[in-house]
């Protein structure tokens, strides 16, 4: 039987935004009953997270927030508090194990936890026994997708080879701004980040350091979406989910964007090298990107 959370996804998106104060309101009334995640997927931002959300929420065990894949609450909205977190989860009698079905898990996916200075500290903090899971990709193409992507929302109006270039300026200072006011909210390091949200190393370390290794599943995107269900199985395992249907996640919330030029390609390639290099030292394995 398809969890609440597949339902709802099932519903179309005018649907889904009118149901969300209801939604919202009834969470807040019954947030003391109310569950928290016990898996995050935390990004990178255009890797597959919406993809592996909808796949591990077909598992029979597996549930997410009401309405919406992700709460963000870790980075943009922790100044509203953990009752309001909690609001937006199934109760802790829906989950219960019950016949010898295993309790339901929740996931929640908001992809700015990776990148978001203080998320890892505050995840570490608020949900002591949560697991993280983070899909890379090719941080050449995630830039290229991340700029479509912000400009089809409406966050990005430069073309890809002039967002790069302001990308300097935009992001100049904000993660200091952030780190000295936890309730700033910086547009651009959010929705500008096309070469430093590539740079995965960084933000792995900072993860591992808040939360342990033991506790943090990497997986390449490559992997995840090579037509088999292998690398979805790995991450159940790593949940400590029983075996799920078995079916390769389905590409979801893709874009379609022209050629990126080769020239500007092969300078990108260029400009992680040593931070790919520092990733798979890190990772203990090649990069599909760099194999």
């Amino acid at each position: 039987m398809p969890t609440r959370s597949a339902l709802f996804s099932r519903l179309s998106v005018p649907t889904r935004r009118a149901l969300l104060p209801l939604a919202d309101g009834l969470g807040r009334a019954t947030s003391g009953a109310r569950a928290l995640p016990d898996i995050l997927i935390c990004g990178a931002q255009r890797a597959g997270t919406t993809s592996l959300f909808k796949a591990l929420c077909r598992h029979p065990a597996v549930t997410g927030p009401t309405l919406r894949k992700g709460v963000h609450f870790f980075d943009t909205d922790y100044d509203r508090g953990l009752d309001w977190y909690r609001a937006h989860f199934p109760t802790r009698a829906a989950l219960r194990a019950r016949g010898g079905r295993p309790r339901t898990r929740v996931v929640e996916s908001s992809p700015y936890y990776l990148f978001h200075p203080l998320a890892a500290e505050r995840i570490a903090r608020d949900l002591p026994d949560v697991r993280v899971v983070v899909v890379l990709r090719d941080p050449v193409e995630r830039a290229y997708s991340a700029h479509a992507h912000e400009r089809a929302r409406g966050f990005e109006t430069e073309d890809f080879a002039r967002a790069l270039e302001l990308e300097p300026r935009r992001l100049a200072g904000e993660e200091e701004r952030i780190l000295a006011d936890p309730g700033y909210r910086s547009h651009s390091h959010q929705h500008h980040g096309y070469v430093a949200r590539g740079r995965y190393v960084d933000q792995l370390v900072r993860l591992e350091k808040h939360l342990g290794r033991d506790r943090l599943h990497v997986v390449d995107h490559a992997d995840l979406f090579d037509g088999t269900a292998e690398a979805l199985a790995g991450i159940e395992r790593f949940l400590g989910l029983p075996p799920g249907p078995g079916n390769a996640p389905g590409r979801h919330n893709a874009r379609a964007r022209s050629r990126m030029p080769e020239g500007l390609r092969a300078e990108l390639t260029a400009v992680f090298a040593d931070s790919d290099r520092l990733l798979a030292a890190w990772w203990g394995r090649t990069p599909s990107w760099r194999a």
